[in-house]
């Protein structure tokens, strides 16, 4: 994982660039802060003569973008700056760093982009329904590449004991695949299955165990019955149980407009989560 492409939506991403530190550290990577300005403005203001666009307001939302495009640019400035990461140019064995900007719709662009990158770095959405849920979703469904979902405050270590959300999926499957580089530096990996959250899960649990051991992994599994609670509330207990700092979960085995509606588990872990969580779809 070389090259991480980090979404800096504002000033007030320190725990994404903090959890993107933390992966770079570890593989000697280099980090591309990335800061999106739309110039495209829906602002709309029904009367009796029709409808009409309000170029003031579009001005105040215009001015309100670069105000947050300079606070996002000064915050990776300064963050780069204080840990002693280089930017600008690539370092050979450490972390490095480059700040980016682009004309468009946040999350289309990181869902584009994202695909040149070894893995993309997002912030935990604070509410559904808005433009950090979209931001990840077409990071998930648009690039094809892994995305880390940073916790809401940082961890002070990364991927050393790590659990993964096992429900026999393909999802999932490919998820633990693109972890591997994570999970071969682990000291600890537990494959946990939840009653009623997969097909044979707990069996199946038990044979990716198996076969993540004969990469050298320290790993083992544990099937967990879910009583009252919903696959998606045991993994996030589970992981914080034993004091996890990095959840693998692939995302969206159910439809996303079935988990809108009914809820599902990676519904749950993406607002709930408060460990790193790499997802794939």
């Amino acid at each position: 994982m070389k090259s991480i492409l980090c979404v800096v939506g504002d000033g007030t991403a320190t725990t994404v660039l903090e959890t993107a530190l933390l992966v770079a550290r570890r593989f000697g990577s280099h980090i591309t802060g990335l800061n999106t300005l739309t110039t495209e403005y829906a602002v709309v203001f029904g009367g009796e003569m029709g409808f009409s666009v309000s170029s003031e307001v579009d001005r105040a939302l215009e001015h309100e973008g670069q105000e947050r495009r300079e606070s996002a640019r000064e915050l990776f400035s300064t963050f780069m700056r204080d840990r002693g990461v280089p930017v600008g140019s690539v370092v050979d064995g450490g972390p490095s760093g480059e700040w980016r900007e682009e004309a468009g719709r946040q999350n289309a662009i990181v869902g584009a982009l994202g695909r040149m990158y070894d893995l993309i770095i997002v912030e935990r959405p604070s509410k559904l329904a808005s433009l950090a849920e979209a931001t990840l979703e077409d990071a998930l469904f648009e690039s094809g590449r892994p995305v880390l979902m940073a916790p809401p405050s940082p961890l002070q270590s990364f991927g050393e004991r790590i659990v993964i959300a096992w429900n026999n999926s393909t999802e999932t499957a490919r998820t633990v695949c693109a972890a591997m580089p994570i999970l071969k530096a682990a000291k600890e990996v537990q494959v946990v299955s939840v009653e009623g959250s997969g097909i044979a899960s707990d069996s199946t649990g038990a044979e990716l165990a198996r076969s993540l051991s004969l990469h050298g992994l320290p790993v083992r599994a544990r099937h967990v019955v879910s009583r009252d609670k919903t696959p998606g509330e045991v993994f996030v207990a589970e992981a914080r149980a034993v004091g996890a700092d990095l959840l693998v979960k692939g995302a969206y085995t159910q439809s996303r407009l079935r988990q809108m509606i009914f809820g599902g588990a990676t519904r749950h872990i993406i607002m709930e989560a408060d460990m790193p969580v790499l997802l794939a779809h």
